[in-house]
């Protein structure tokens, strides 16, 4: 996160407030909320500011995930550079789908909320777009499972680390 911290203030400090760059960070794949707070925590914004970006930079991809990522996939599959990059996705995300088809709801929460590698809201919303999963009960479970990652982070970059 050290590279993301100096790029930004290399590059982008003068024209993007640092909660901007909060946002951007946490609506990347992979890095998401939990880079979010750690991007947050080394620009020094305080705890309530840290929440609110990240949160917000993770939350907004996930309607457009649920929604639109088969559709996406569908027409991305039978080209020749991206068909093979949405088998891998795929072949991904249902392979970390296990304990998510098992116990939808609850089973979604905590595969988004613990902050794992390959873990997240953006591998959630995959999986439960993929599993057909009722895109209502999806949306809640991601959020609460994005407020749970929240939470951890928030206590090991801000408590535990902090002192």
């Amino acid at each position: 996160m050290d590279a993301f911290v100096n790029w930004y203030q290399l590059h982008l400090a003068h024209m993007l407030a640092p909660q901007a760059f909060v946002t951007l960070v946490s609506m990347l794949p992979l890095i998401e909320l939990r880079g979010g707070i750690i991007v947050a925590r080394a620009l020094k914004l305080p705890l309530q500011q840290a929440l609110i970006f990240s949160l917000i930079g993770n939350i907004i991809p996930i309607p457009f995930i649920l929604l639109f990522i088969r559709k996406i996939f569908d027409w991305l599959r039978p080209t020749k550079h991206f068909g093979k990059l949405v088998q891998k996705m795929e072949a991904r995300a249902m392979k970390k789908s296990d304990g998510v088809s098992k116990a939808e709801f609850w089973g979604l929460v905590a595969f988004v909320g613990i902050p794992l590698p390959g873990t997240g809201g953006w591998t959630g919303a995959l999986i439960a777009s993929l599993l057909d999963v009722d895109i209502k009960k999806a949306s809640l479970a991601i959020l609460v499972g994005i407020a749970v990652a929240a939470t951890i982070m928030s206590l090991i970059f801000y408590g535990v680390l902090h002192m």
